[in-house]
């Protein structure tokens, strides 16, 4: 699994979702969902009290921070350079926001001063950005939007879907207000749960917000009675989810968070080292690239389509195609978890260096 998400998987982590299957409200859930918590904490670089993993893959994450921290008819200024980034303006629109989008084309990033001059002109109560872009391999530093943001005042949502447990997010330090992110990529485990994190101060907010949230099922207010004290009754969590991200967790934990972070960045500058030796070129530009997910030009005249075809049938080897803008133009490459080490990149190199030779003879002769 070397693609976008999900990412490969440890045996331990399946063998922890065969764990019998317990009540919602049984007092063992409530540890396990404890112990997700803490971990969590610590792989988003947070001390906030509320955080937890919501039942959803990471666009429930996306949907629930903007149905619970953007009111109907408020300002949702969005940092978009890709894919993600626009499904955050899409979900605020549907909510009833005045959508602004401060636009770059995709694999852009965006500076201090830059989004200091959107933010004091458009004066927003909330700031949405992507910290790593799936669809580019770009990672946005968060400080150049939290500072802008709070000299406004307004609420910082950061998109950390890919980034979790595989580079730092810091969220304390960069002073986002809500995070989430998803299961199957950073963290290693199976789609399903969506990590997320709210401020004191965002929290605050929350509290004080008159409106309902929209959705039902995403309102944190009543999330958080059920995870927390009294544990009223809200939906029936999927119990095994909670066990694989549990352990997937532990695994973060015995290796260190930090030392994981670590190993990223070096599979990612040895892929880096390795693609330039084979003559290709990255996409996002150097300083600005999201370790885990790696983004390659197609060279001219090669079909990516059959590069890709060939990996996976002969190979059994999975990599992400570019889309939008970016179709046909990039391969989407993750090194991700148990696979971002030498073991894991001379795998790849082996298959991917035949099928790109195969393909580019192809392109040559054509």
């Amino acid at each position: 699994m070397f693609g976008p998400g999900p990412t490969q998987i440890e045996k331990r982590i399946y063998d922890a979702m065969s764990q019998p299957v317990v009540g919602y409200a049984d007092p063992f859930f409530f540890e396990i969902s404890d112990s997700v918590r803490a971990g969590l904490r610590e792989v988003f670089g947070t001390r906030n009290p509320f955080t937890l993993a919501l039942s959803g893959t990471g666009s429930s994450g996306m949907e629930a921070a903007v149905a619970n921290f953007v009111d109907p008819g408020s300002k949702l200024v969005v940092f978009t350079a890709g894919f993600f980034a626009d499904r955050i303006a899409e979900m605020g629109r549907r909510h009833g926001a005045q959508v602004v989008r401060s636009e770059k084309p995709w694999g852009g990033s965006f500076t201090e001063a830059e989004v200091r001059d959107v933010l004091r002109r458009e004066k927003p109560q909330t700031v949405a950005f992507v910290h790593g872009e799936t669809s580019t391999g770009v990672m946005q530093a968060p400080t150049a939007i939290t500072k802008p943001a709070h000299e406004i005042g307004a609420l910082v949502i950061a998109d950390c879907v890919t980034s979790l447990g595989a580079t730092p997010v810091r969220v304390d330090e960069s002073e986002i207000d809500i995070a989430y992110s998803c299961s199957q990529k950073g963290l290693s485990c199976p789609p399903g749960l969506s990590p997320f994190t709210v401020s004191p101060r965002a929290m605050d907010w929350l509290k004080a917000r008159k409106l309902d949230c929209p959705v039902w099922y995403l309102d944190l207010k009543l999330l958080a009675e059920y995870y927390d004290q009294p544990h009223k009754y809200h939906h029936t969590a999927p119990v095994s989810s909670f066990y694989a991200l549990r352990e997937g967790l532990a695994a973060i934990q015995e290796e260190g968070v930090e030392r994981r972070f670590e190993r990223h960045a070096r599979a990612h500058a040895e892929f880096v080292r390795r693609i330039e030796s084979m003559g290709l070129q990255m996409f996002a530009p150097a300083g600005h690239r999201l370790p885990n997910l790696n983004t390659v030009r197609v060279p001219e005249g090669m079909d990516d389509a059959a590069v890709r075809r060939d990996l996976l049938t002969e190979h059994g080897i999975e990599v992400g195609a570019g889309f939008g803008p970016l179709a046909g133009k990039i391969f989407r490459i993750g090194v991700m978890g148990p696979l971002a080490n030498e073991a894991g990149l001379d795998l790849f190199f082996g298959a991917f260096e035949k099928c790109v030779q195969a393909a580019g003879a192809v392109a040559t002769k054509a």
